[in-house]
């Protein structure tokens, strides 16, 4: 029997069945194509492309990445240009540790203003002072100033405003009030920590090639017009911007429930970063290979980034509060690879190979433990929340620095990567005692956060 052919109007209905009477009996014939019915047209995308088709995102997604690569060019270039003129290693670094300082200080109070007034009306204002005092350390190191200046100088810079918890806190807010708003949240976690990952590994290596290539003040040059170039098109998106809250009814970040156990893993995640990086260096010169600590350490922040992309591609199964304990074990049973790589064989590839694995457990980690930290800061004060986290990880990047070179100083370089181990290891011990396997319930209460309410389906 041939098959019914539909013209004209009668193809707009051609997947309805078709009723017809024999006898006394009444057939229904449906002609619609069999097969798995299809899923929503916006449900094939994958994550990211789902994440990105939000109106701005864009844009605002863009202009901040080239704010936030000068982050990771600023240090080094400090470091390099000072001591390249100053000939004192010992003064570069505690120049740009009284900066680290004053960072801890004054950025969660830039936080807060960003929070209460707007992000273009504070971070631009404190772009231009922190972009001021670049420009000063640049001058006095340039023209001999005395050293104090240098400290006085580097210290403005600590007016930088938190980049990257200003673009988390716009993904919180275009995804709130959507259906998918949990998994669109854990996908913009990923691929925030992924950039922040790219922007550690690519920003060191553009700093060390301006400074050698061209003359030392160049990374600092470079680094401070990137940075006012992309906050001022990073805030001029007005239509992504989160509104300001100026009387914010909740309590202060810090006294949230919840925030000060996040901020002690914050501390020993930290650690574990700031002692990699120089027990690293120390390493790779004990082989005689010094230049090439730079390309090991890419390595980890590269495995991390790969790692944080993937992880933001899938919906892991439970609570954050339950994946956090899962992922810092993760992260303190690869981080045991590196120390037997440099005790065991003391060969340098094999330790970059080491690395690349070990930096696959810390993206999830940070993925995992910035949503809490969302998930705990009350509404209205996200930025100043994220900023906290990204100070408590400061510090312990400056602790973890110290340990690394004293054990380094003391023992070995190879004994050195015990330090990672045992941060990771604190972190875990903290995340089992405070919070424990907590499931799907949290001791803390509900979310703080209006995105973080509705399930995701």
């Amino acid at each position: 029997m041939p098959q019914p052919t539909f013209r004209g109007r009668r193809a707009a209905s051609r997947d309805a069945p078709l009723f017809t009477v024999t006898a006394d009996t009444l057939v229904a014939v449906d002609f619609a194509p069999r097969g798995r019915p299809k899923k929503p047209k916006d449900r094939e995308r994958g994550p990211y492309r789902r994440l990105f088709a939000l109106p701005g995102a864009r844009a605002f997604t863009v202009w901040n990445l080239v704010a936030r690569l000068p982050i990771g060019m600023f240090s080094v270039s400090a470091v390099m240009m000072i001591a390249g003129t100053r000939g004192s290693y010992a003064l570069a670094g505690a120049v740009v540790a009284t900066g680290l300082a004053a960072t801890a200080v004054v950025a969660p109070w830039t936080a807060r203003l960003v929070d209460r007034y707007g992000q273009a009306r504070v971070a631009l204002p404190a772009t231009v002072s922190a972009v001021l005092g670049s420009l000063a350390l640049l001058l006095c190191v340039r023209h001999g100033a005395p050293d104090w200046t240098l400290f006085a100088a580097y210290a403005a810079t600590a007016t930088t405003p938190n980049t990257g918890g200003m673009s988390r806190a716009r993904w919180a807010h275009l995804l709130t009030g959507r259906a998918d708003a949990a998994e669109g949240l854990h996908t913009a976690n990923s691929f925030e920590q992924a950039a922040d990952e790219l922007c550690f590994m690519l920003g060191p290596v553009l700093a060390a090639f301006l400074c050698s290539a061209l003359f030392p003040e160049a990374g600092t040059l470079v680094g401070a017009v990137l940075l006012l170039t992309g906050v001022t098109l990073f805030v001029a998106q007005r239509s992504t911007e989160p509104p300001a809250e100026r009387r914010a009814t909740g309590r202060a970040p810090f006294r949230a429930p919840g925030m000060r156990p996040l901020l002690v893993v914050c501390l020993a995640t930290g650690a574990v970063f700031g002692s990699m990086e120089v027990v690293t260096i120390a390493f790779a010169d004990a082989q005689g290979h010094r230049p090439a600590a730079g390309a090991v350490l890419a390595l980890q922040a590269a495995g991390s980034c790969a790692a944080g992309l993937a992880y933001g591609a899938v919906r892991p199964a439970g609570s954050a509060w339950s994946r956090l304990p899962l992922c810092l074990a993760a992260m303190t049973a690869l981080m045991v690879l590196p120390l037997l790589a440099a005790a065991l064989t003391g060969s340098l590839p094999l330790l970059a190979g080491a690395l690349l694995l070990a930096g696959m457990a810390t993206a999830p980690t940070m993925v995992t433990t910035m949503t809490l930290v969302q998930r705990c800061t009350p509404e209205g004060r996200l930025n100043e929340g994220m900023t906290l986290a990204v100070t408590g990880l400061l510090g312990g990047i400056a602790c973890g620095s110290a340990a690394g070179g004293w054990l380094v100083e003391h023992a070995s370089a190879a004994a050195g990567y015990g330090v990672p181990v045992a941060a990771a290891g604190t972190a875990l011990l903290t995340a089992l005692a405070l919070f424990g396997p907590l499931g799907p319930r949290s001791p803390f209460g509900p979310s703080n956060r209006s995105v973080e309410s509705r399930p995701a389906h």
